[in-house]
């Protein structure tokens, strides 16, 4: 196993991209949020807590995850977003380490919104953050989802402060459509296989 980093950022600081362009230059890449989207139909201890704590309802006649009743569930109501993520989180990570556990590359890349919310980047050698300003991440995300600037502000007051994130990444990269993204790519590449970081 190699060393183990992580890649996060919020809503629309573009860390999905970024961590593409890892991708391309072959390091092994860890989806959490997609794994979890899979986990959270085909993993068994996650479908019994779901249906524990919101219903049968959480699930269609076809057994697909109904993920916009889940998601009308949560969004408004923190309580019942903590305990979706107290049965969810777990899952994850044990399932990340075990991937993590089967690279034998010099190191491996774990991309997740939450990697410091869950605690996650605890497990992690070092962690990248993607950033990008405000007004920036508000335009993406209005673009990418056809939404309302009004419900992209509601998304990011949600999320954890990017101030907050920073304390905890060794590494952060600017993707604000200005500053190019490949040499701060290929910089933090080479840092991580001669282990330049300080915790």
């Amino acid at each position: 196993m190699g060393i183990k980093v992580g890649i996060t950022g919020g809503i629309g600081s573009g860390k999905s991209y970024v961590a593409r362009i890892f991708k391309t230059m072959g390091i092994s890449f860890y989806d959490a949020d997609q794994e979890a989207k899979l986990l959270m139909s085909d993993d068994l201890e996650i479908r019994n807590g779901l249906l524990a704590a919101f219903g049968p309802e959480v699930y269609q006649q076809d057994g697909a995850l109904d993920r916009k009743w889940l998601a009308l569930q949560v969004f408004e109501d923190r309580e019942k977003l903590h305990v979706l993520n107290a049965i969810v989180h777990p899952v994850v990570i044990k399932h990340g380490r075990a991937w993590a556990e089967r690279q034998t590359a010099p190191y491996s890349l774990k991309e997740a919104a939450l990697l410091v919310e869950s605690g996650s980047y605890k497990e992690l050698d070092c962690l990248i953050l993607v950033s990008a300003p405000e007004e920036v991440r508000i335009d993406r995300v209005m673009k990418r989802d056809d939404v309302s600037r009004e419900e992209v502000i509601k998304r990011i007051d949600k999320q954890m402060p990017e101030a907050e994130k920073e304390k905890h990444a060794q590494f952060i990269i600017i993707n604000d459509g200005v500053k190019p993204l490949l040499p701060q790519v290929l910089q933090i590449h080479n840092q991580i296989l001669e282990r330049e970081w300080s915790k």
